[in-house]
């Protein structure tokens, strides 16, 4: 079996970030740089979204597009620059953890002004606190497996995947699917829905399953599954 045959279809999303990060790392930009500018789109996402238009929510999904790629970029510039680092990944997360609670929160604002009613609104606000809590979470477990690790250098290695493991067995395969598969190719839903003018089904899907998101925090082993 070729080298190509071995290379994972999912997530999706890597296969844009492959083409674009052999263009970014011949601009003089830090792999930071390039996760501040994924805020930034991020963020103008969540911006569209509150219009509650079909228009607005498209321009939303294809900026959260560009938001997921320039994720994984920032990953993959620091690697080859080797500028990995402790602060880069922290604020990675911090990044995924704004973005996303913005966005759930502005959906339920959209949401509320095309319907009228105050309801979906709060159904986005209790997705961004669930986002939120698991956001608090991670943070604190990560602390607890650093100080856990041998050294800096074992904890980074984990951090990257290269101590990470393959789901096994329907259980682990079908948390995997939840915690990684969608989380990483989320955008692409996104964009699917807006075209079909019906991005406001997140809103309550993002309020339970937010909610399931950082409860599976407390499964054994759910955190070291690679994509």
């Amino acid at each position: 079996m070729n080298e190509i045959n071995k290379k994972p279809i999912f997530p999706l999303i890597r296969h844009l970030s492959k083409l674009i990060t052999p263009v970014l790392v011949n601009f003089p930009i830090s792999a930071n740089q390039i996760t501040a500018t994924s805020l930034l789109t991020g963020l103008a996402a969540s911006l569209c979204v509150m219009m509650g238009d079909v228009l607005w929510d498209i321009a939303a999904g294809l900026l959260f597009i560009i938001t997921y790629t320039l994720d994984n970029c920032d990953g993959e510039i620091a690697r080859i620059k080797n500028q990995c680092s402790a602060f880069g990944m922290r604020f990675d997360s911090f990044v995924d953890w704004v973005v996303h609670s913005s966005l759930f929160a502005s959906m339920g604002y959209g949401a509320a002004e095309r319907f009228g009613n105050e309801l979906w609104l709060w159904l986005g606000i209790v997705a961004a606190v669930g986002g939120t809590i698991n956001y608090v979470l991670g943070f604190y477990m990560d602390s607890l497996h650093k100080a856990r690790a041998e050294s800096e250098e074992a904890w980074e290695a984990m951090k990257t995947g290269e101590f990470s493991r393959k789901p096994e067995g329907i259980c682990d395969w079908m948390l995997f699917v939840f915690r990684e598969l969608m989380r990483a190719d989320f955008c692409f839903i996104f964009l699917a829905l807006a075209f079909a003018d019906c991005v406001w089904l997140l809103v309550p899907f993002g309020a339970i399953g937010s909610q399931i998101y950082w409860i599976s925090q407390f499964v054994r082993g759910a955190s070291d599954f690679h994509v």
